[in-house]
């Protein structure tokens, strides 16, 4: 965040306990934005999905 402040910000007080950040979407490119997607969808997925998904990228 601190590195990119034009591209992201910290949440509000209330959401600071899951750790989640804020982006500023029109300063993302479409590939960076579906990093960033892919990764929290990972975090909140079983593990057994996820390698099912990553099959799929083969």
């Amino acid at each position: 965040m601190a590195a990119e402040p034009d591209k992201f910000l910290m949440p509000s007080e209330s959401d600071l306990r899951f750790h989640w950040v804020q982006a500023r979407m029109a300063a993302l490119d479409e590939p960076e934005m579906r990093r960033m997607v892919t990764e929290a969808w990972r975090m909140a997925v079983p593990k057994k999905v996820y390698a099912a998904y990553l099959k799929t990228l083969r």
